[in-house]
């Protein structure tokens, strides 16, 4: 199929996509989209070869190059080999362990509010309703702007223009056109950048000042204790790109996957009733943790994990040049009958007992790449879960399923996931 066909097909049915190209060609296959090609992986041996790999010849920050001129040279994303390391170990202590679960009180305040907004009766988009709350979680426990703060208004501002910004079609075909290398040089997203960088420097500076940072829980406090292992801290340019990259990869993704799991459950009544009268009766989190895992499985967020290869490897018997792209693909993965029995059946209760295998289970990437917010995105949807089924009755505005649509890199429910709360 010629590169233009396939890119068109890809963007309008994704998924459908690769299950033909898998159908036709096996496990692993050659795709054109764009500019860009990749060879697509879907046998767990596979994913489990790029997810061990070395990580200097499997490099992650060279495919995600794309997201250069939004989260700048530092972030931890576009990072590979020592550079990487050294920044994953700064900020994965703010999203593990006690310090994470510190903030479920929070979150839960947030969704109940959220939850008392939304109309009755009605049908209603709950994705943007999603967008705002998520957007609020990252203002209040990633940034650490209190409520009361005068710069809460102005950072809520910036940032919504921010994240519409980047996910507006116009300004990615301008990235498409410039390169990401050359649309940063050329600063054509400056009038995006410059106003949110002015805030988020002030909300540093002042943060800088205080004196109660050993007592705070906020993301942005516990960097500003954090120490390279020269003893040096993070500069103002770290802080920065960190900053807008938890920004975008945990608004947008967190958003999205809560509202599928809203869209699944209305459309699943006996899922959604077990939920919900296991939350209010205060039985524990084994469920509604399967609801987020079976959300996921069949309705993962991203489509692919990227490395490029800085050497040749032979994965699945093909011998792969040096340069080339290999992508584990999620969605294939996760639809694997022989791993999956009854795949695109939505089953929260197979999860029950079941510990997921990284190699078969891979919303959030793998290995050393593993998102190091996954912890605290399932924390917060079990939060925000919890909070909307102890306060409404839900069921679905319409009884088809709705498509799979794109926002930019994200897979969204096509309508915006309508609902009823009653």
């Amino acid at each position: 199929m010629p590169r233009a066909m396939q890119t068109v097909g890809w963007l309008s049915r994704p998924f459908q996509f690769v299950e033909r190209a898998r159908a036709t060609y096996g496990d692993t296959f050659t795709i054109h989209i764009g500019r860009d090609t990749f060879v697509v992986l879907s046998d767990p041996a596979d994913v489990k070869q790029v997810f061990t790999g070395d990580p200097a010849i499997y490099h992650a920050g060279a495919s995600n190059i794309i997201l250069l001129p939004f989260l700048g040279h530092k972030s931890v994303l576009l990072l590979d080999g020592a550079q990487h390391l050294s920044q994953r170990r700064l900020l994965l202590p703010p999203f593990h362990g006690e310090k994470m679960r510190r903030h479920v009180g929070l979150m839960t305040e947030i969704a109940e509010r959220e939850v008392a907004s939304w109309p009755r009766g009605v049908p209603f988009a709950v994705h943007p309703r999603m967008q705002g709350l998520t957007l609020e979680v990252i203002m209040r426990i990633v940034f650490g702007v209190d409520e009361g703060d005068p710069r809460l208004a102005e950072l809520r501002t910036r940032l919504r223009g921010f994240l519409e910004s980047t996910a507006d079609q116009r300004e990615m075909r301008k990235l498409l056109l410039y390169g990401p290398e050359r649309a940063d040089k050329r600063r054509i997203f400056a009038h995006v950048l410059d106003p949110v960088d002015k805030v988020i420097g002030e909300v540093i500076a002042d943060r800088r000042k205080r004196d109660d940072l050993e007592d705070r829980d906020d993301v942005l406090s516990m960097l500003l204790l954090a120490r390279h292992e020269d003893g040096t801290p993070m500069d103002d340019v770290e802080l920065r790109d960190e900053l807008v990259t938890l920004l975008v990869a945990g608004h947008e993704t967190t958003a999205t996957a809560l509202a599928w799991a809203l869209e699944r459950l209305t459309r699943h009544p006996a899922a959604l009733e077990r939920l919900t009268d296991e939350v209010r009766a205060g039985e524990g989190d084994e469920y509604v943790d399967g609801v987020i895992k079976e959300t996921l499985r069949l309705r993962p967020v991203i489509p692919f994990v990227g490395r490029r290869l800085s050497e040749g490897q032979t994965i699945g018997g093909f011998d792969i040049p040096a340069g080339a792209r290999v992508a584990p693909s999620i969605h294939l993965v996760h639809r694997r009958e022989d791993v999956y029995p009854n795949a695109a059946a939505f089953r929260p209760e197979r999860w029950l007992g079941v510990r997921a295998n990284p190699y078969t289970y891979l919303p959030f990437g793998g290995g050393i790449r593993r998102c190091l917010g996954a912890s605290f995105a399932e924390t917060e949807m079990r939060a925000v879960l919890g909070a909307i089924v102890a306060n409404v009755r839900l069921s679905p505005a319409r009884p088809e399923n709705e498509k799979v649509g794109r926002r930019v890199i994200t897979l969204v429910p096509g309508r915006g996931a309508e609902i009823i709360a009653a």
